[in-house]
């Protein structure tokens, strides 16, 4: 009993020499931190709240009046908003958003997902391909714009070619008939953005480990099993990532439709984009400008967190990062 005692009281002041060894934390750490944090933060902050949130609040504010940009404002409340679900052209230039954020995600995926296994495969003059590829992106849209515009010209590059194949008889208006412009604009917008796709998906490529690969090629599976099995559903997050950003892009869809087309022949091939612009602007209908721009902005927005909430969720688990102090 004796001993045990004694054991205790040599343990004590040992124990509070191991508590008092640790040291001890600064009252001005933390504000410290936080000084730093806001000096840091900012800059961006101070960008964001100027070149996003005011434009917002400005346009959801004249969206309530007619304005013409000279004249008095007059207050109209919802009736610009009443006006553009009553508009037809409105609803047709959504329609093309819809369209081709279809056509992207049916067509477009299928194609990057294909040249991004080829690609990731050992051929031969694979880095002078992946530039090829990715060449495309890079041009402005109005450099894009233009020079599809000229190629597509009645007589131009296009047209030329099919003559000199023999298939003269396929040529077509490409961008002055209205049942053809919309696809027209498409193929352009698939040779622009589908490099961008494709670099995405050879990153996702090569973080999936290659000792998975080998097992599957040692339990017998093919090369297609293996891409079907394993490849493909480790590439899930990557898909899934470029479907958001392609769908968000096609809704937002403008330079080179504005450019090429002007949104004709007759609206059709008119964005939710190019209809803002022609109203807001080139009319001077502020106010109903407003309104479709404060519409786009809600259409973006609710795609945004539906598709988060379906799609994006077990991706997102456990991503975000929290200041360890």
């Amino acid at each position: 009993m004796t001993q045990t005692s004694g054991t205790a009281v040599a343990a004590a002041p040992s124990a509070r020499a191991g508590r008092t060894s640790r040291p001890a934390r600064r009252p001005g750490g933390s504000r410290a931190k936080r000084l730093e944090l806001t000096l840091l933060l900012s800059p961006a902050l101070i960008l964001f709240i100027g070149f996003v949130l005011l434009p917002i609040a400005a346009s959801v504010y004249y969206s309530f009046y007619k304005w013409t940009g000279f004249s008095p404002r007059t207050w109209f409340g919802f009736g610009n908003y009443a006006r553009i679900l009553d508009d037809e052209v409105f609803r047709q230039s959504l329609w093309h958003n819809i369209i081709i954020a279809v056509l992207s995600v049916a067509i477009q995926l299928p194609l990057a997902i294909g040249i991004a296994l080829m690609l990731n495969g050992k051929i031969r003059g694979r880095a002078v391909l992946r530039l090829i590829v990715f060449a495309p992106y890079v041009l402005s849209e109005a450099i894009t714009a233009v020079v599809w515009l000229l190629m597509l010209q009645p007589d131009g590059l296009v047209d030329q070619i099919f003559k000199a194949v023999g298939a003269g008889g396929l040529i077509q208006d490409w961008l002055a008939d209205g049942d053809l412009v919309l696809y027209t604009l498409f193929v352009v917008i698939t040779w622009k953005y589908l490099g961008f796709g494709i670099i995405l998906l050879l990153a996702g490529l090569q973080s999936i480990p290659a000792e998975l690969k080998e097992a599957a090629a040692t339990d017998g599976a093919s090369s297609w099993q293996t891409t079907r099995s394993i490849v493909l559903p480790l590439l899930g997050p990557t898909i899934r990532i470029w479907i958001f950003l392609s769908v968000i892009g096609s809704l937002q869809l403008f330079d080179l439709v504005w450019i090429m087309t002007l949104g004709g022949p007759a609206s059709a091939s008119s964005t939710m984009a190019t209809y803002l612009l022609d109203r807001g602007f080139t009319r001077y209908e502020f106010g109903y400008g407003s309104a479709v721009s404060v519409v786009l902005f809600i259409v973006c927005f609710v795609f945004a967190l539906i598709y988060q909430r379906f799609a994006l969720r077990r991706d997102t688990q456990g991503a975000l990062t929290r200041i360890v102090e």
